[in-house]
């Protein structure tokens, strides 16, 4: 990996006391270093800057600073997204380790000395709007640990991130890690009571659209959903939102027609905030807990486990 020279002209007395100050000293800024790891790590520039909280402009100019600091590339930009150079993954993997372990000291050493620490991924659809509303609960079924929670899309690749435990959705049993399924999980489409009252309840099937459809990242869920139920080439027009919370948030908000799973609904269906469509439930993925196979005994996680299946069945 090429390192930055001096400037021209830096005396040998200059050079000496950089040389006696150590490598310290010579390190790029810690918020590019920051930048550029989560960026590895997340697979995306989006997701990474959401998990920072910054700008996704912020976070370009922190990676493209760390890459002139180097005099290097160490992303490459490609049809599936942003991937690491081969000197890039070399970085990478090197800071994240770091970073874990600066983690894990602080932890030790701050307030909460003596609590064990349980980080929980989870997708951001059912961490937003099932598992949040119930942190509390949670927190009382496991009082000696302290709970961080992070809405994340990210696999379940316990190698690569911190997490103890992950909650993910997906059609297949995940590869990686020891799984078992929450729950048989069906979706449906809801919507807000105001938008049926001001456009009328849907004839049938193929009138749903018309009400306005409410998509996550791409059209699929909804063309395969309408697929299933026996719609042909249904007009699959309406926004596309990114995370399933933010759709059913939408629908909540009277703005069209989302599809929702029970546990993501469940709340809202309660409260007469959404109603369900008459219309059949679709099989289209289920959420899995995964934790890594040689945690599989693990007390904690066992006892997070008995309470997502208690609170599954509750809900």
């Amino acid at each position: 990996m090429a390192r930055p020279t001096k400037a021209k002209g830096a005396s040998k007395r200059e050079a000496g006391e950089a040389d006696e100050r150590g490598g310290r000293d010579a390190l790029p800024p810690l918020a590019a270093l920051r930048a550029f790891e989560a960026v590895v790590r997340a697979g995306s520039m989006r997701r990474a800057a959401l998990e920072l909280r910054v700008g996704h402009a912020v976070l370009s100019r922190q990676v493209r600073r760390l890459e002139e600091w180097f005099g290097q590339r160490l992303l490459e930009t490609g049809p599936r997204g942003v991937s690491p150079t081969e000197d890039g993954a070399r970085l990478a993997a090197t800071l994240t380790d770091a970073f874990d372990r600066i983690a894990a000291t602080v932890a030790d050493l701050g307030p909460t000395r003596g609590r064990r620490l349980l980080r929980l991924w989870c997708v951001p659809g059912l961490a937003s709007r099932w598992l949040t509303p119930r942190l509390a609960d949670l927190q009382a079924a496991l009082p000696d640990v302290e709970i961080v929670l992070r809405a994340t899309t990210e696999p379940a690749d316990f190698a690569r991130n911190d997490a103890d435990a992950v909650i993910v959705f997906g059609e297949t049993r995940p590869a990686k890690g020891r799984a078992e399924r929450l729950e048989p999980t069906r979706l449906f489409p809801v919507a807000a009571p105001s938008l049926l009252a001001k456009l009328g309840p849907p004839v049938d099937l193929a009138d749903i659209p018309r009400l306005g459809l409410l998509h996550e990242e791409s059209r699929e869920q909804w063309r395969r959903w309408f697929a299933a139920v026996g719609v042909a080439r249904p007009g699959l027009d309406g926004p596309r939102l990114w995370y399933a919370s933010s759709a059913v948030d939408a629908a909540v908000a009277g703005q069209g027609v989302a599809l929702a799973t029970r546990l993501q609904a469940a709340d809202d269906l309660e409260a007469g905030r959404l109603v369900e469509l008459p219309a059949e439930e679709v099989h289209l993925g289920d959420y899995w807990f995964v934790v890594a196979e040689d945690r599989a005994g693990d007390p904690l996680l066992a006892r997070l486990g008995a309470w997502l299946a208690r609170a599954v069945a509750a809900t």
